[in-house]
């Protein structure tokens, strides 16, 4: 009888211990917005691809949890006088999850293998910068005469095609993440099975399951890896945001980077301060045909800008999760300051309608002579609701609207091929922090952004110098000599400055709101 005693004790106690140690893994169930269509860092196109891709993969530099540039396998690096030759200065205790260390060749080898037109990168003009990248892309020259250089193991230079003050910003974004040369060797495009992958970054992939999960585990290679609390992290596909909500209330996800509009009031109400809305780097806007009759006068834009009034499409019709927004460049930018607002944003709306009409009166439009206009926009509640209220407020100054709808793939195709619109929706989040990446969208030549078809040629001589000048403060000037004239000309209408919305549980540290949205799980902490 004692012996069985012992033995129930001795079970009990290593049945605690077992729990116990279960208990102390740590697992982060993070919501996504979609199944990722690739973990292939060359290949992507998404913002839910790159949240997967920075938590495996570090690249040569990496985000804060402030969503700020820190130092990654780079620990430094220095730029020449010109602003076109960049020496980075790799870190000697990076490694592979493998056990391989990190050196310049694999940066000289990822590179190269993105620019290869065979790879399809369907993003590789971020890193066009690079002297020689575009041609390489393209296939007017050879890999080798892309301009990366292995120095040595831990030296790693690049040299561009003109000063680019932004190009460490570049290099955040998810395609200048490295792979591991012989991997991809071996297995080709399968290097991306959780049974072949070699990664550099916080955690590895341990399962990828289509519209279920994708699972990363901690990589005790990683140099930093006694600073990252979290054992696992499942990715969850989350398209349907009520699903996702209702998934966050009942404790099943920890955070969601997204979450239904149509029920803001309520998550505020009974969320709290787990539903979070932050400043994002994006802008929200009506693209205006200037061929289009009518819209081929600036006048005419400039009432149609006018007689909006942006706040009650924040407040109203998106709940509040949209700012209004009086500029194309977004606030809060890096390398700019303040943006080149609209001489109007401080005016009345009853101030800005009456002289929105003098503007359209002036043109030749009014009510008896109505100026006729199509507003197309892709298929959403809220993007319907805005084209609603626009076509309201425009209506009083002799402006007769029609709404047409098609859903979002064959909206944006209608715009990519020159399409016949009118006025058009659209939004642009920003790659990067810089104004460069928000006002190169209409110049002349950009026929896959442009649009507005919209030509100026002082426009486009005022790109050409900012992108010359090393000079951060001059060139800040040159660039809000561009947005005056874009608010000028008005290629585009901005409405609306985006938000970031995210479920955030009380139970998740680390966490935090920055304009770019970047959340690296190896910043953050889940309490029991």
């Amino acid at each position: 009888m004692l012996n069985s005693l012992r033995v129930t004790a001795l079970a009990a106690a290593l049945l605690t211990a077992t729990s116990l140690g279960a208990s102390a893994e740590m697992v982060y169930h993070r919501g996504n917005a979609a199944d990722p269509e690739t973990l292939d860092q060359h290949k992507t196109s998404t913002v839910y691809e790159s949240h997967i891709l920075r938590d495996m993969y570090e690249g040569l530099v990496s985000y804060s949890a402030e969503g700020k540039i820190i130092p990654g396998v780079a620990k430094d690096w220095t730029v020449s006088e010109d602003g076109t030759t960049y020496t980075f200065n790799l870190r000697e205790d990076a490694k592979w999850s493998n056990g391989d260390p990190v050196v310049a060749g694999d940066f000289e080898y990822s590179l190269r293998r993105i620019m290869t037109p065979e790879t399809g990168a369907k993003y590789a003009s971020v890193l066009y910068p690079i002297l020689n990248a575009e041609a390489v892309n393209k296939g007017e020259k050879p890999v080798e005469e892309l301009a990366v250089k292995a120095i040595d193991d831990h030296t790693l230079e690049i040299k561009l095609a003109s000063a680019t003050p932004y190009f460490i910003d570049l290099l955040g974004h998810q395609t200048g993440l490295p792979v591991h040369p012989a991997t991809v060797e071996e297995f080709g495009s399968d290097f991306v099975k959780a049974e072949n992958i070699v990664t550099n970054g916080p955690f590895t992939l341990a399962e990828f399951i289509p519209n279920a999960h994708v699972k990363v585990t901690k990589n005790p290679n990683f140099h930093h890896a006694a600073d990252v609390k979290i054992d696992t992290v499942y990715f969850y596909p989350t398209e349907d945001r009520g699903a996702a909500l209702r998934r966050f209330q009942a404790g099943e996800l920890d955070s969601n980077n997204d979450a239904p509009t149509e029920q803001v009031d309520f998550m505020k109400k009974e969320l709290g301060d787990q539903f979070r809305v932050a400043p994002y780097l994006g802008t929200y806007y009506y693209a205006l045909n200037h061929e289009s009759e009518g819209l081929d006068k600036p006048e005419v834009r400039q009432a149609l800008s006018m007689a909006i009034d942006r706040e009650f499409l924040a407040d109203e019709i998106w709940g509040g999760t949209m700012v209004a927004g009086y500029s194309f460049v977004p606030p809060g930018i890096g390398n700019y300051g303040e943006p080149a607002y609209a001489d109007y944003k401080d005016m009345s709306i009853i101030d800005r309608e009456d002289k929105a009409r003098e503007l359209l009166e002036a043109a030749g439009y009014d009510e008896s002579n109505p100026l006729h206009l199509r507003i197309n926009y892709n298929t959403s509640e809220n993007h319907k609701n805005t084209a609603v209220a626009i076509a309201d407020m425009w209506k009083p100054l002799g402006v007769d609207v029609e709404l047409i709808n098609t859903d979002t793939k064959t909206h944006y195709a209608m715009l990519r091929d020159r399409g016949d619109f009118d006025v058009a929706r659209a939004g642009w989040i920003g790659d990067y922090s810089d104004p460069q990446n928000f006002l190169f969208m209409v110049e002349s030549d950009n026929d896959g952004f442009n649009y507005a078809r919209y030509s100026n040629e002082e426009y486009d001589a005022l790109m050409d110098e900012a992108a010359t000048t090393v000079d951060l403060e001059k060139r800040a000037a040159i660039l809000k000599q561009a947005e005056a004239i874009f608010m000028r000309d008005l290629p585009f209408i901005p409405l609306l400055y985006y938000s970031s919305m995210n479920l955030v549980s009380d139970k998740l540290q680390g966490f935090e709101d920055n304009l770019l949205n970047v959340h690296l799980s190896r910043w953050m902490s889940v309490s029991e």
